[in-house]
């Protein structure tokens, strides 16, 4: 999950830098960052949850990433929505965001069924 949430986020920074190279409005910039922040902290979550200090602390960690997953992909739609990027542009980025909420959604039921 680190590696596939890192990865994640290394799209997320490049489809960032690409949006900035375009003039945007502060509406545009906002919700940029915003899909930056949200985008980058799914995996910083994960990373955390490694060095859990109980099954608890680790469930709080990934449903903390799997709320980000469901930020970022709210930030995507918004940004869809107002036509500051084309869907086709961010289809392969939505569709993985949907399978690491899937990933997160199925771990952390998993162990709260422990």
């Amino acid at each position: 999950m680190q590696e596939r949430t890192e990865d994640f986020a290394i799209r997320v920074i490049k489809a960032y830098s690409e949006l900035n190279k375009r003039p945007f409005d502060d509406a545009g910039k906002i919700l940029s960052k915003q899909f930056l922040r949200s985008g980058t902290s799914i995996g910083a979550n994960c990373s955390e949850a490694k060095y859990a200090q109980s099954n608890k602390d680790f469930i709080n960690k990934y449903s903390i990433a799997l709320k980000e997953a469901n930020e970022t992909l709210y930030w995507i739609k918004i940004m869809i929505k107002s036509e500051l990027v084309s869907k086709s542009k961010f289809q392969n980025l939505i569709e993985e965001n949907e399978r690491i909420i899937k990933i997160l959604t199925t771990s952390i039921n998993k162990l709260k069924e422990k």
